[in-house]
């Protein structure tokens, strides 16, 4: 028999597949419109605070973009302040210590938080406030097998999961939310349904990271910075980041581009840190106390699927989070644009359960802004396959001048980091006066050195 929603709900039951942060996001939204939030994730959850298996991205740096930051303040009242409490440091975006060409940009005040701390810890976090709502529970280390559907393929009714070496369990709902990140199958879910499959924009950048934590014997030797980023660009390919995460501990994330990957040794790690175009970030860490040892991951290629084109797509369906786009993580938009597809979300279950469609082409619409600023700064690079209109070419080339003007003119600091964090638009850098300071005080970098 089938069981109605309750007054004041859109429906009974929705599942989220995937409980990183783009599930959890999704789930906290849902539960203000469903009876029951189901969140299912093969790995373990509750009380998790390292890295998981299903999130190796998860032992490396990771920013919480300013967007993001006021996203879970709105859907987690008091969340900064409670992660402040906890230890975790914060700062404003614009007074870190950034370098782009080996050059430094002028600290500017954003108004702009940066919350740093490691993944697993954030996503703790978010995942406790999801857990405080009473009509949301957590199926973990279950395998998703796959959605149930009609026999025509035009709704989904539920999802299939398996809990170790158990039957198949069969979880109805009314509303299924694919959060499952890259590996996401529902490209061949919906051939299986009998729909095509999206068009995929791929950008290979071949991107490393390799990471070790530290204890620095003197917080002092900072200055009171939180971070310091020493950005990959064409002319200075090889990049860092930087970051105090609290109780004590900072994190080293070094970044290498097409297929130039920082070792996993002691001595070939501290080798990269000194190739660096400034020595900041082995200053910081030369007399610090490794805590563990390092390691990499590696990033192949972003990948943007195209749902928004598809003609027919099964109601009570939706795609999230990395499974619809995955950006490179060096751009920290990710988890942004998951709290910003959220609230797109909570917009569409205000009308009702969404339909899949008008949804999908809607957060293609948050996606487009973060998707250019990534995908246009990764074609920078010569070696990157993609196409190069005029357009790109042109802002592409405005790009490295802001840069340059942004290492003298604390206005230009403060516009670009506004848009980077997502808070302002991208035209934003397009304004009469901004145009003017950047031709005014930037310069081109110059190309790498040959070899």
């Amino acid at each position: 028999m089938t069981v109605s929603a309750s007054d004041g709900s859109v429906g009974r039951r929705a599942v989220v597949l995937g409980g990183s942060m783009a599930g959890l996001l999704a789930a906290r939204v849902l539960a203000d419109a469903f009876d029951e939030v189901v969140v299912v994730d093969r790995d373990r959850l509750t009380g998790v605070t390292e890295a998981r298996r299903g999130v190796p991205q998860g032992r490396h740096v990771h920013g919480l973009l300013a967007r993001g930051q006021q996203i879970l303040d709105e859907l987690f009242p008091g969340f900064t302040e409670r992660a402040v409490a906890a230890g975790i440091p914060t700062g404003d975006l614009g007074e870190l210590r950034w370098f782009f060409n080996g050059k430094r940009l002028r600290p500017a005040a954003t108004g702009c938080i940066c919350v740093s701390t490691d993944r697993p810890v954030l996503e703790a976090h978010v995942r406790d406030g999801v857990q405080e709502r009473p009509n949301v529970r957590f199926m973990e280390e279950y395998d998703i097998l796959g959605p149930t559907a009609t026999a025509d393929g035009r709704r989904v009714t539920g999802v299939r999961a398996q809990h170790g070496d158990a039957e198949p369990e069969v979880v109805e709902a009314d509303l299924v939310v694919d959060a499952t990140g890259r590996g996401s199958r529902t490209p061949a879910w919906l051939e299986e349904m009998g729909h095509a499959r999206p068009r995929e924009e791929r950008i290979k950048i071949d991107l490393s990271y390799t990471t070790r934590h530290y204890r620095l014997p003197d917080e002092s030797i900072l200055n009171g910075d939180l971070s310091i980023n020493p950005v990959s660009t064409p002319a200075t390919p090889r990049g860092a980041f930087f970051s105090r995460v609290g109780h004590g501990r900072s994190i080293v994330s070094l970044t290498g581009v097409l297929g130039d990957s920082a070792p996993t040794d002691d001595e070939g790690f501290d080798a990269w840190l000194r190739s660096l175009p400034v020595p900041d970030v082995h200053d910081a860490v030369k007399d610090a106390e490794p805590l563990d040892e390092p390691v990499a991951f590696h990033y192949p290629v972003s990948v943007r699927r195209r749902y928004e084109e598809l003609e027919s797509f099964p109601d009570r369906f939706i795609v999230l989070g990395d499974a619809a786009c995955s950006f490179n993580p060096v751009y920290g938009q990710g988890m942004t644009v998951a709290a910003l597809e959220a609230l797109t979300l909570r917009s569409h279950l205000e009308r009702g359960i969404p339909e899949p469609l008008p949804f999908l082409k809607d957060i293609a619409g948050v996606i487009e802004a973060p998707w250019q600023i990534s995908a246009g700064g990764d074609l920078a690079f010569p070696e990157v396959e993609g196409p190069r209109p005029p357009e790109l070419q042109m802002a592409n080339a405005y790009m490295a001048l802001l840069q340059s003007a942004a290492t003298k003119d604390r206005q230009v600091t403060r516009a670009f980091m506004r848009v980077a964090g997502l808070v302002d638009p991208a035209d934003a850098l397009m304004s009469p006066e901004m145009i003017y300071r950047v031709l005014k005080s930037g310069t081109p970098p110059q190309p790498a050195p040959a070899g």
